[in-house]
């Protein structure tokens, strides 16, 4: 799951996720991040509440909450902090240890290096795992979850060829477009995300890849096609495309 700052408000609006029992509980037995971007690591801090769960993210990305002391809020070993290595599969546990069911195989994608980490100007494209995405099976059915992507290179082409299901970056419908709305100077492309639309977009990006279900995640609030009444949703509609909501159920 991507801990975003809105993490409490999406477990009020998901049943599946609410407390059950008396005392301190939740059924959320494992958190996994795909990259140290404030909204991939603040949403933790609304998981301080003294249950135990597993953290898996890449060791840069552990660095950066050991390195910070407001993340001390959510001490080992009630919090177990495992590094997730690339391109391997790794069995997902409790923070006792106990198998959830689940395996789970991290890649690189093309991103950038968090914001608040960079120096000197832009840092430029990252390919060495700052942003990664994550395949996720449950020992008959994968599914593929990558909600921060800069490019569709060859080689995510080929791990997402026949996909059963894939969540994928969704965050602007194109890219000028948080400067057209005067809310930032950055493309896109700068803050690294692919656009939904355009020749160089996702949906163009997917074609021919016979991927059966397709969910863009992670959209900013400019972003036209989170209206269900939009232009913009009829054509990704149209182009075979959902997108998320708070509580979803995907069965495939």
């Amino acid at each position: 799951m991507n801990a975003a700052p809105e993490l409490s408000t999406q477990i009020l609006r998901t049943p599946d996720l609410h407390p059950k029992g008396n005392g301190r509980h939740s059924p959320i037995a494992a958190v996994l991040l795909t990259s140290g971007e404030i909204d991939a690591i603040a949403g933790l801090l609304s998981l301080r509440e003294g249950h135990s769960f597993a953290l898996y993210a890449a060791c840069d990305v552990l660095a950066v909450l050991a390195a910070n002391p407001i993340f001390h809020a959510l001490p080992e070993p009630r919090v177990a902090r495992r590094a997730l290595p690339l391109d391997q599969m790794t069995v997902l546990s409790d923070a006792a240890g106990v198998s959830l069911g689940l395996s789970v195989r991290a890649f690189a994608v093309p991103g950038k290096v968090p914001l608040f980490a960079e120096v000197d100007g832009d840092p430029g494209r990252s390919d060495d795992g700052a942003t990664i995405g994550l395949e996720i099976l449950d020992g008959c059915q994968s599914m593929f979850f990558i909600p921060g992507c800069a490019e569709m290179t060859d080689a995510l082409r080929q791990r997402l060829r026949g996909a059963r299901l894939v969540l994928f970056d969704g965050t602007l419908w194109q890219d000028d477009e948080m400067i057209a709305a005067n809310l930032s100077s950055k493309t896109g492309a700068r803050m690294g995300h692919m656009s939904i639309s355009g020749p160089d977009g996702v949906m163009a990006a997917f074609t021919g890849l016979d991927v059966q279900r397709r969910v863009f995640i992670h959209l900013n609030n400019t972003n036209p096609a989170l209206l269900a009444c939009s232009p913009e949703r009829a054509i990704l509609q149209d182009q075979g495309w959902d997108v998320a909501f708070d509580g979803m159920e995907l069965l495939t």
